[in-house]
């Protein structure tokens, strides 16, 4: 299969089998941060869309022990970037249906938390095929080290994700399963 008609399998499965109980362990992301060193501050986020996991509890967990959060923003020519947000703030809706913050304060995250369509055990992800992530890491990774964690729920998983030349391989994945 290609990533079209996974994305498409995926997805369709993904929204038959929601539940807004599936929760991430917080402790997973504070082990994988404390496994890397980690003392950096700075969490670019994500708002759930389209049945994905929903973030938001961890991302207010972040907050609450004064890390500083952004969520992305589309812009021009389809890029992606990050400004600063906090669960105060109001967001809005992009042309998308995908929710924004309304900051115009840019910000590079250390830790970057990335919806998943699909995924593979070598790290490797699909998404929803705009190259979004792909563009905002390549871009990013010039200056600054970035570790990236991927959120999908464990049925997300695939055999392999076929690669190509542009696609950025995540450093982690977690599912509501705890791996």
């Amino acid at each position: 299969m290609n990533k079209s008609e996974i994305r498409k399998k995926i997805l369709k499965i993904r929204k038959k089998n929601f539940s807004n109980k599936n929760q991430i362990d917080f402790s997973l992301i504070i082990k994988i941060l404390k496994q890397k060193k980690c003392n950096k501050k700075n969490i670019g986020g994500y708002c759930a869309y389209n049945y994905e996991i929903d973030i938001m509890p961890v991302l207010e967990k972040f907050e609450e022990l004064n890390y500083s959060i952004s969520l992305p923003k589309i812009g021009k020519k389809k890029e992606m970037n990050f400004f600063k947000w906090s669960n105060k703030d109001p967001l809005v809706i992009n042309k998308f249906g995908i929710p924004e913050p309304v900051s115009k304060k840019k910000k590079y995250p250390d830790i970057l938390l990335v919806p998943i369509v699909a995924y593979d055990k070598n790290l490797n992800r699909i998404g929803y095929g705009g190259g979004f992530y792909d563009r905002y890491l390549e871009k990013i990774k010039k200056f600054k080290k970035v570790i990236t964690i991927g959120f999908a729920y464990s049925f997300q998983k695939i055999k392999k994700v076929p690669i190509d030349k542009y696609d950025v391989k995540l450093d982690f994945i977690i599912n509501e399963k705890k791996n």
